[in-house]
């Protein structure tokens, strides 16, 4: 009996340890739910009847700051606030990775910037940032004027009612391939709209690969996409072999020009193609609906109105007749920025983003299992009355100070060293619109509807119908 009691007293310790570790590692509450289908359907439900923040904060108020679902087919961690979003954005790549849901992944490719990690993640943002950063972009300035004030003359003036969103998801593309891709106006920018308009109604779908699914035409139209900017790479890679081309032409003119200390191509060309894709769809899409939002609170407030209609008046009294816009009249449009900001706040274009547990980790006092999604929403703190005080009232002057936000508390474009490289891109484009939108045009809401859906992108009712009165020009 002693030997045996003394064996009980060397084990009694090994077990102790293994069960604190095993209390220590708990998974989250919640439930995974149905298997493949988990809470998908119900979370892509709430989106499009705009109560999906509300059916997240009804999670927390049940489980907690940290509960487990299912989502798209993979078992997820849902997190929220300013830890969570710290613990995101800044998490090494040893230990999270970016993680799209299998549907984007599907259909954007495995060789995105969200797809990469570690070296590979930065080789990749470095040369999309050579392109896009400030100091490159202000050459682009005048040419992004031009494409706005053509397509206000093709689809706006001689009107008298238009319908935003559609408008400026026109408009956004027709930018985006003319500054990043090269491609003008004509039979092949046509294609390029029609094949991408149906490659991104699938991309947050229940990744079912059956005929007839949006998943299954999502994915058959990204292919005809990606064999279009495969295409474009051989016609520019020629240009550029016959010196036809610079590589400040276009952004992947500028990629295939970045080259390794052995002069070999330092990004691949399916890393090409599948980062145009990105793109594609991130400038479409965000820079479309923040543009769209910004003409509804404009009408809706007459205050920022009659300020945001003050300073673009200012910049264009500064303009001979024909004179292109300038970096230098960007920086005097400062409160126009905050206006923008502070719609981000409100209504930000992404609902929220997904990442991998690349190994096990310990977060909040749970175990989240190595290969689960990590799953976090924006809008949770920037609607936090602690953060910023009557969150529902529309305020630009919040960002006067933008350093007294508290950090990884407003994410519209992420935050910390994974901030998205589209920023001033973005920026420049947001300016620009509307200092031409609302110095050449006054308008009225013709829906008196102030509520929007999520599909996934906020939708305002009827994509925002407006009746417009041209301005004389100053």
């Amino acid at each position: 009996m002693s030997a045996l009691f003394i064996f009980f007293l060397f084990l009694l310790p090994a077990f102790l340890l293994l069960t604190r570790r095993r209390s220590s590692k708990r998974l989250p509450p919640g439930s995974l739910g149905i298997p493949i289908i988990g809470q998908s359907l119900g979370l892509l439900g709430a989106m499009r009847s705009n109560t999906a923040e509300k059916r997240l904060e009804q999670r927390i108020r049940k489980y907690g700051p940290i509960s487990k679902l299912s989502l798209f087919g993979k078992p997820t961690v849902f997190i929220y606030g300013q830890a969570a979003n710290k613990f995101v954005f800044t998490s090494d790549s040893s230990t999270i990775a970016y993680q799209q849901t299998k549907s984007i992944r599907m259909i954007l490719g495995d060789r995105n910037l969200f797809e990469l990690s570690s070296e590979d993640h930065k080789r990749v943002r470095d040369a999309l940032v050579s392109f896009l950063k400030p100091e490159s972009l202000k050459k682009y300035v005048g040419k992004m004027d031009e494409e706005i004030k053509m397509h206000l003359e093709l689809h706006w003036h001689g009107k008298e009612q238009v319908t935003v969103l559609p408008l400026m998801k026109t408009l956004t593309f027709n930018i985006i391939c003319s500054l990043l891709f090269g491609v003008e106006r004509g039979a092949c920018r046509d294609q390029f709209v029609t094949n991408f308009e149906e490659m991104i109604e699938g991309m947050w779908a229940v990744p079912v690969n059956l005929p007839f699914t949006r998943y299954n035409r999502s994915l058959r139209a990204s292919q005809r996409v990606q064999n279009m900017v495969k295409d474009l790479i051989h016609e520019k890679r020629m240009a550029l072999e016959q010196k036809m081309a610079s590589p400040h032409d276009d952004l992947i003119t500028c990629l295939l020009s970045i080259r390794d200390q052995d002069n070999l191509q330092l990004i691949t060309d399916k890393e090409i193609i599948h980062n145009v894709m990105l793109i594609m769809v991130a400038g479409h899409d965000t820079s479309s609906v923040l543009i769209t939002f910004i003409m509804r609170h404009l009408i809706n407030d007459p205050a920022v109105y009659a300020t945001v209609l003050e300073e673009q008046e200012e910049v264009a009294k500064g303009k001979l007749a024909g004179e292109l816009l300038t970096w230098e009249d960007l920086a005097k449009m400062k409160y126009t920025w905050r206006v923008a900001l502070e719609t981000l706040r409100t209504v930000p274009p992404v609902f929220g983003g997904f990442r991998k547990a690349l190994r096990d980790i310990e977060y909040g006092g749970y175990l989240i299992p190595d290969g689960w999604q990590i799953f976090w929403a924006t809008n949770i703190t920037h609607m936090d009355d602690s953060i910023f005080p009557e969150p529902a009232k529309f305020d630009p002057n919040r960002f006067e100070n933008q350093a007294s936000i508290p950090p990884y508390c407003f994410i519209p474009f992420g935050g910390g060293p994974r901030i998205c490289p589209g920023y001033e891109f973005a920026r420049i484009e947001t300016l620009v619109a509307v200092h031409h939108l609302i110095t050449q045009f006054t308008w009225k809401l013709q829906c008196s509807d102030s509520s929007f859906i999520r599909d996934p992108l906020p939708v305002p009712t009827k994509g925002l119908p407006i009746q417009i009165m041209p301005k004389k020009l100053i």
